[in-house]
C-alpha cells in the first residue's frame, strides 16, 4: 500500500467515526426540547459542512497523482482537523 493510500485510509477513518457521533448528536438532537433542537440543529449545519469540506478534500486527495498528493495532504488535515475540533468543542457544550 502506497504512503498516499495509507494516509486517505486512516484520514477516512476518522471522519467515519466522526460521522457517527454527529449521527449520535442528530438523535439526540431530535429528542431535546424545542428551544434546545433549534441550537442542536444550527451545531449540526455547521458540522455536516465541515464533513462535507473534509471529505471534498479527501476526494481531492484521492484524485491527485502522486507527485501531487503530497501538496493536498495538509488541507486534508486541517479540513478534517477543522471537524474534530469543532465537534469536541459542540460535544462538551452539549452534555
Amino acid at each position: 500500500m502506497s504512503e498516499k493510500e495509507s494516509y486517505r485510509q486512516k484520514i477516512r477513518a476518522r471522519l467515519d467515526e466522526w460521522n457517527a457521533e454527529i449521527d449520535k448528536f442528530e438523535a439526540k438532537a431530535d429528542q431535546a426540547s424545542a428551544d434546545a433542537r433549534l441550537e442542536y440543529y444550527e451545531q449540526l449545519k455547521k458540522l455536516r459542512a465541515l464533513e462535507a469540506e473534509a471529505r471534498d478534500k479527501l476526494d481531492e486527495l484521492a484524485d491527485a497523482g502522486e507527485d501531487a498528493w503530497e501538496n493536498l495532504k495538509d488541507s486534508a488535515a486541517i479540513a478534517a482537523d477543522a471537524l474534530g475540533q469543532t465537534l469536541e468543542s459542540i460535544r462538551s457544550r452539549f452534555r
